[in-house]
């Protein structure tokens, strides 16, 4: 037997079944149910056109969820398993799933309990959609039919006919890996996926998913009076990445010709871009070019947020914010 299940069987259940499927506790989904989907690790599940009308689907171990009353079916696929599309209708094409299927019969109608790979079945229609899934069945891949195809016509392009649907499932605690779909909520405060670019954080408040670590992404900065963006680099902004503080842009007053008088503050830093406890910070900012000295001046960040420049030498006519960086936590 090459697609087994543990926990279904009334009797003869072996300790090979017993260690081959994944047990556990996997990602709630609710409070009595599991969220059901593929056990990453290599490609499980993977699926390749053998002939005309076949399609092999390869090993794997997934976690099929059935009602609240039935719990979750934990699975294995040991050996490659080969099913077959029936050949397309005379006038519409269809989608068809290749799904696993949990029967069991002290659920369902099943004659026997088992576990397989199975093909259901779309409906021919001129704008064809998947079938839904009823029972214990966790939906692997769809594939394209299109009218009239059959061994004697040429069979199906599998590179084009077969749409990945694997989503995946991970330990209670563990990373959701990323897989077919984003468009589901998290199951508690504090849950993480993989969205395939990074890591999401499930917010219970927000009943949303937010970037992890939190990403303000660029902000732009309001200047104190009499001050702007010199039309040379970027606009002054800030960025926080989780507890990072990161500015950019240049500044300058916005009277031609102006310089910046020693000490003026010229902006004041938001609550959430500031350093961390209260503290000052100070850098050597890069400045325009001067005919005497080091073209660079002394930037504080205070303790209420205030920005302020320092130069006794000679007054800067613009200051650069740019890799300033430090922490708010």
């Amino acid at each position: 037997m090459t697609v087994r299940s543990a926990w279904l069987l009334g009797t003869g259940q072996t300790r090979e079944d017993t260690r081959l499927a994944p047990l556990g506790v996997m990602a709630p989904a609710g409070e009595m149910t599991s969220r059901d989907g593929v056990i990453a690790g290599g490609a499980p599940f993977s699926a390749s056109g053998v002939s005309a009308m076949q399609v092999q689907i390869g090993v794997g171990r997934a976690v099929v969820q059935g009602t609240v009353a039935q719990g979750a079916y934990p699975v294995a696929i040991t050996a490659p398993e080969v099913v077959t599309i029936a050949d397309g209708h005379a006038q519409f094409g269809r989608v068809d799933s290749i799904v696993l299927r949990v029967a069991d019969p002290g659920y369902d109608t099943s004659p026997a309990p088992a576990v397989r790979v199975e093909v259901v079945q779309g409906e021919p229609t001129a704008t064809p959609a998947a079938p839904t899934l009823t029972g214990a069945a966790l939906r692997l891949w769809d594939v394209t039919v299109p009218a009239g195809i059959s061994a004697g016509t040429g069979g199906i392009t599998w590179s084009s006919a077969l749409a990945d649907r694997r989503r995946f499932t991970s330990a209670a605690g563990g990373i959701i890996p990323r897989g077919y779909g984003l468009a589901f909520a998290g199951s508690y405060d504090g849950q993480y996926r993989d969205t395939g670019a990074g890591l999401e954080r499930w917010s219970a408040k927000a009943g949303a998913w937010q970037p992890y670590p939190a990403d303000s992404g660029w902000q732009p900065l309001t200047l104190s009076s009499g001050y702007g963006w010199p039309n040379h680099g970027t606009p002054a902004a800030w960025r926080r990445i989780g507890p990072l503080i990161m500015l950019r842009g240049r500044i300058g007053p916005t009277k031609a010709g102006s310089t910046i008088p020693n000490g003026a503050t010229i902006l004041t830093l938001p609550v959430e871009a500031r350093p961390a406890g209260g503290r000052e910070f100070a850098w050597a900012s890069p400045r325009d070019q001067i005919s005497r000295g080091p073209s660079i001046c002394r930037v504080e960040i205070q303790p209420g947020g205030a920005v302020r420049t320092y130069e006794f030498w000679e007054l800067p006519q613009w200051i650069s914010l740019d890799g300033v960086t430090y922490t708010a936590d």
